[in-house]
Order: structure tokens, then C-alpha cells, then sequence
């Protein structure tokens, strides 16, 4: 497809009609299929404090559609991003190995990009500072851009200098005027999190310098369909994309993907590098490469969303018998983290406190609070040494082997590990260090 169909000219009109329902394309305005249905569910991070145990919540509905043109994965916009992101439970520096990965991207774009002194880096929704904190050590000048006061607090305490504004074009134009065009702009899983995505990536162009380096991380959509990754899709994810749709999206704003990389991170996600259409950056062969095997894999074949909805009751099923039949046996269960993924899964399946009693956290924002939908408690990760539950449900699986290492002790007491993506599976810790775990 000519990437010129998606431009600017995403459709205007009243933004309600086009938010609830969302029958349209949000990249390139034309109509949209059905993905997968998830029911019913609350703002993944809206955790619940006790006081309110005995409040109502609001659902919205988690009904997925796929776009048969631009093969953008999406849905409706049920909340203003202003009510999810004002204050938000999520800290990047509570996973070593996401810290480690932060650190080893910035060595990365130094080495690669000859980053120093003179250079300006800019992340949008720099979060806690955990990214820019590796640029601030190095003596690079930077400004982090985060929706969330809370969060970017904590980032201005470890001397990251950060702007508490949502990124656009507007803000864009703002930085432009003052002679702050970046070297680099770095944004980490927030495509994902933006409802107007023309008004969002219009303002890339506008801060980059004319040689500047764009990078976005986000979940890769054929990894999310081929390993089952339902429990990625929440309410603060609006859309998810693969190379093919980045690539004509930021097309239509002047960019030109000239390299990706695959990541570990989330479950597989792409790296991209982006710069102005006419940048002497060469375009690799691994862009086109990887377009080619989105295609051969079936992402621009709607039988392969239309199969995808079926795997998804099935892995229901299987993991909703698995707890019961624990729970027949007499044995304890209870969760490991408190990640939106996790509430996506235990509100989909209709786990609650009869089949998980507890859940932990490494995150103080969150505990003594209760998961949204569900009820279930948060502690700290110490409980589980304290209670000594026969098994644990990994419900950040994408740090499930980080995890289990942090808890291989339970394997004292004959404790076990159920992962429950992409198919409900126990591991005994005696397996890890035998290399036959699965």
C-alpha cells in the first residue's frame, strides 16, 4: 500500500462519535474488522485503594478491531488519556532487566550515533527517569517528556530534567522555537498509548534535527498473534502495530524507517530508527526483510486476525481449569506482580480471590491496594516466603525467567510456578537447573 494513505488527514469531526464505538481507522480512516472481544474490563492501572474495597468501577469494553487496509490493530477510545496518565501506577525502574536494557540502549546510540556534549537526546514518556538517567551520567544534555506528575517527579529527584507535558506537535513546534531540535528522540512503548496518532507523530519531524535519529519501541503485533499475547491488549493501549503499519504511518509524516531491530522486551518488540526522508541515513536490509515476513506470516490476511479470537476462549479455558483443579486438590495459589497485562488476564478469565488469594509487587505505590476488577490484594514480594503458597502464576510472564530466579527458594517447600502465556503451563524450580523446564 501507498504510504501516502496515511497522512495528516485522519478524520476530525466530533470527537465522541469518533471514540466510542470507533468504527473507522484511526491511522488511515477506513472501516475496521473484528480481532478479538475480551469482554469487559477496567483501566488496567487504576488500582484500588482500600477505603474504596467497597466502591463500584467503571468497565469499558475491550473489543479489538483490525483496519483491512492499513492492517492497524486498535481500539475505541473509552477514556481520555488525561484520566489514565495524570497519575499512573507504572515505575520502569522497579525490573533489573528493564533497567539493564535501558542502559545498554543508550551505550548503544552513544557509540553508534557519536552522542556527547554537544548533543540534546529528548525521550517521550520518560516515565521515572530510568533511560535518561544513563544520558545524564554520561554528560549528555537531555529532557525527558512525561504525562505523569508522579512519575516525573521521581525523575527530576535522580536529576533528569523532565517536562510534565503530553507530546504533540504542538509542544513540538514549542521546543523547535526555543533551539531545542534533538540529536536523538528516544520513545519507549508509548505508540501504543496515544490516541491521535497523526497529531502525535507530526511532531517528530518538527523536533528532529535534519540529521536527527527517531527510535521507537513497541510490542511487535506478530508476536503478540503467534504467541498468544491477548493479555497485552488493555485499555491504555490503544493501538498495535507491526513494522509494515509503522512504517507507511510515519511515511506519511516525512520519515523513513532506515533500520529495526528485534528486542526481547514485552515478549518481542521492535526497535525502529526513523530519520527525515532526505537524511543520509541508509535504509538496511532488514526493514524490507522483516516487512516480507509480517507478509509471509500473514499479518496482511484477515483469516489470520479471524483465528486469532478462538485460540484466545481456548487458552481461557485451559487456564481456568488448571487453577480450579489446584484448588480441588486443596493447594494455595497466588500471583506474582501486579502488571496491566496481569489485569487484562484475571478479569478476561474471571479469576478472583476463590482461585488467587493474593498477588505481590516489588512496586510500594501498589501495595495494600487492590487489583482493579478483581479485588485481589497486593502485598510485598515477601509474603510469599511468609505464607509459603504451593504456586505461584507469573503474571508479568515476559520476566518470567528474571522472576523465577528471584524466587527460586520456594522451591524448599515444594512450591511450583504456573506460567500462563502462550498456554497455562507449570514449571517445577527442580527443572531450571536441570534445563528440561519448558
Amino acid at each position: 500500500m501507498d504510504a501516502s494513505v496515511l497522512t495528516h488527514g485522519a478524520p476530525q469531526g466530533d470527537t465522541a462519535a469518533r471514540s466510542r464505538g470507533h468504527t473507522t481507522c484511526r491511522a488511515c480512516s477506513h472501516g475496521l474488522e473484528p480481532f478479538v472481544d475480551l469482554g469487559l474490563s477496567p483501566l488496567c492501572e487504576s488500582f484500588v485503594p482500600p477505603e474504596r474495597a467497597d466502591e463500584g468501577e467503571m468497565f469499558y469494553p475491550l473489543d479489538v478491531k483490525v483496519c483491512p487496509h492499513c492492517w492497524l490493530v486498535q481500539l475505541g477510545e473509552y477514556v481520555p488519556p488525561d484520566d489514565i496518565f495524570g497519575e499512573y501506577a507504572y515505575f520502569s525502574s522497579f525490573s533489573r532487566a528493564w533497567l539493564a536494557h535501558a542502559a545498554d540502549y543508550v551505550a548503544a546510540m552513544t557509540a553508534r550515533f557519536g552522542l556527547g556534549r554537544n548533543s540534546f537526546v529528548v525521550e517521550v514518556a520518560s516515565n521515572d527517569g530510568y533511560l535518561l538517567r544513563n544520558a545524564v551520567e554520561r554528560g549528555i544534555p537531555c529532557l525527558g517528556i512525561e504525562p505523569a506528575a508522579n512519575v516525573a517527579r521521581v525523575a527530576e529527584e535522580a536529576g533528569v530534567p523532565t517536562l510534565v507535558r503530553f507530546f504533540d506537535a504542538a509542544l513540538a513546534r514549542e521546543l523547535a522555537a526555543e533551539g531545542r531540535q534533538a540529536d536523538l528522540i528516544a520513545g519507549n512503548n508509548v505508540l501504543a498509548q496515544v490516541p491521535d496518532l497523526h497529531a502525535f507523530v507530526g511532531g517528530f519531524p518538527v523536533l528532529l534535527k535534519p540529521e536527527g535519529v527517531l527510535t521507537l519501541e513497541f510490542p511487535h503485533l506478530l508476536r503478540l498473534i503467534e504467541e498468544n499475547q491477548f493479555d497485552t491488549i488493555y485499555h491504555e493501549h490503544f493501538s498495535y502495530f507491526s513494522l509494515g503499519t509503522v512504517r507507511r504511518l510515519l511515511a506519511g509524516h516525512g520519515l523513513r524507517v532506515f533500520d529495526v531491530e528485534e528486542l526481547w522486551t514485552h515478549g518481542g518488540s521492535l526497535r525502529i530508527y526513523a530519520c527525515h526522508e532526505g537524511a543520509a541515513h541508509p535504509t538496511m536490509p532488514a526493514v524490507e526483510a522483516l516487512c516480507a515476513t509480517e507478509r509471509e506470516r500473514g499479518l496482511e490476511d484477515m483469516a489470520t486476525y479471524r483465528a486469532f479470537d478462538a485460540r484466545v476462549r481456548r487458552t481461557k479455558r485451559r487456564l481456568l481449569r488448571l487453577l480450579s483443579d489446584l484448588r480441588d486438590q486443596g493447594l494455595s495459589v497466588v500471583g506474582y506482580g501486579a502488571p496491566g497485562k496481569g489485569n487484562t488476564l484475571l478479569n478476561y478469565c474471571g479469576i478472583r480471590t476463590d482461585l488467587l488469594d493474593y498477588t505481590v509487587d516489588r512496586n510500594p505505590y501498589k501495595h495494600g491496594r487492590l487489583l482493579p476488577g478483581t479485588r485481589i490484594p497486593i502485598h510485598p514480594p515477601d509474603r510469599i516466603d511468609r505464607t509459603r503458597p504451593d504456586c505461584v502464576l507469573i503474571l508479568p510472564w515476559n520476566l518470567k525467567d528474571e522472576i523465577m530466579r528471584q524466587l527460586a527458594p520456594i522451591a524448599d517447600w515444594g512450591g511450583r510456578f504456573i506460567v500462563p502465556i502462550p498456554e497455562p503451563v507449570i514449571i517445577d524450580p527442580a527443572d531450571l537447573s536441570k534445563g528440561t523446564a519448558p
